[in-house]
């Protein structure tokens, strides 16, 4: 009785072991759900950032005004006609 006594526990010992720290284990486990949570939180940056640029594209196919606001802010254009003022403030000492 003994001996059966012995070999189940240590069956299970090495069913606890296997479960816990084994191949596919409760461990592993919790690491592979963390890395998911961290990409599920890099891919909807990304697909924020997507949506955003797909915006700017559909933006300039529709008109010229976001092109012309493009050409004032990125590369200072001024229209014909137009006159351009810059203020400059005092330099601090």
């Amino acid at each position: 009785m003994r001996l059966l006594t012995l070999a189940l526990v240590l069956l299970f010992s090495l069913l606890i072991y296997t479960l816990v720290w084994g191949k596919n284990g409760m461990l592993e486990h919790a690491n592979i759900v963390s890395e998911i949570e961290v990409q599920q939180i890099v891919n909807k940056e990304l697909y924020e950032r997507n949506a955003k640029m797909f915006a700017e594209i559909e933006d300039l196919r529709q008109g010229l005004d976001a092109i012309e606001e493009r050409a004032r802010n990125e590369l200072g254009l001024v229209k014909e006609g137009e006159t351009f003022y810059r203020i400059i403030g005092d330099t601090p000492q």
